[in-house]
């Protein structure tokens, strides 16, 4: 099992499918990983192989760090487009979240002011109003919603505690009105071994109709300013896991373009 744990507080740039060139700004301890989800197709792992010592990086630390990057890049290349918060875990998990994206508005528009600033979020914090605020200024503000079936996020998503609310996360994500990007996993298989933690077994695929159509009228409720649909592309930490097929993803695609929404597709 190959995992990825990402350098902090920043890393690359690498080519995203969806972004492209990205510069990373990891908000999470640099030795592993600090999530609200524990999901079986995560390229960092399951959260209990890498329970880190270190600590998160500081504000101070943060903008001191991406301002050298921004330097560099100036001085030789390449020129980011995109300044994206991910890395090992969820990135509004660190208490300095808020004050950190203000830093890096401040740093983008020094430097790189064509840049975008986004964020890869899972949506489990965004009631909190601070961080709400913050996800506001950003130009992409892209949160995960894999399905809005309770079972399937259980056993593919997996909440750290049995705290998660569907029903509650659609609401936090209307409460962007509109500026908001979703971005939702599509796969299937039969994780081998047995789920660790208790999980609940045997097969699972969000592409069929008792998923996908859940999921379309979540997203009319959440009128997002685009979707972005994806498969596995790396290692996972579970084996037996399935990409959903290129034509599985088109067909997916077409009908939340049919409902108006932007949405783009990723093999």
């Amino acid at each position: 099992m190959s995992t990825i744990i990402y350098p902090s507080p920043i890393f690359g740039p690498v080519h995203s499918r969806r972004l492209g060139v990205s510069l990373g700004i990891n908000l999470l301890p640099a030795d592993g990983k600090v999530c609200t989800f524990d999901c079986i197709y995560c390229e960092c792992g399951f959260n209990a192989d890498h329970r880190p010592k270190q600590k998160m990086p500081t504000r101070e630390e943060v903008a001191a760090a991406l301002e050298a990057k921004l330097k560099e890049m100036k001085a030789n290349g390449p020129h980011p487009d995109v300044l994206t918060f991910a890395g090992n875990g969820e990135p509004t998990a660190n208490p300095h979240f808020p004050e950190i994206i203000e830093d890096t508005i401040r740093l983008r528009n020094q430097y790189f002011p064509e840049a975008k600033v986004s964020v890869l979020s899972n949506a489990t914090l965004i009631h909190r109003p601070k961080i709400h605020d913050a996800l506001m200024k950003v130009d992409n503000n892209i949160q995960k919603l894999d399905t809005v079936n309770t079972d399937y996020i259980y056993k593919v998503d997996r909440p750290e505690g049995e705290w998660y609310q569907v029903d509650q996360v659609i609401e936090g994500l209307k409460r962007f009105n509109g500026h908001v990007i979703i971005q939702t996993m599509f796969l299937k298989g039969e994780p081998t071994p047995p789920l660790p933690k208790g999980g609940s077994q045997g097969s699972f695929d969000n592409t069929g109709e008792e998923y996908v159509g859940p999921w379309l009228e979540a997203l009319k409720e959440i009128a997002p300013q685009q979707v972005m649909i994806y498969t596995i592309d790396r290692e996972t930490p579970m084996h037996g896991l399935e990409k959903a097929t290129p034509e599985e993803l088109n067909c997916i695609r077409d009908r939340v373009l049919a409902l108006g929404i932007p949405c783009t597709a990723s093999y």
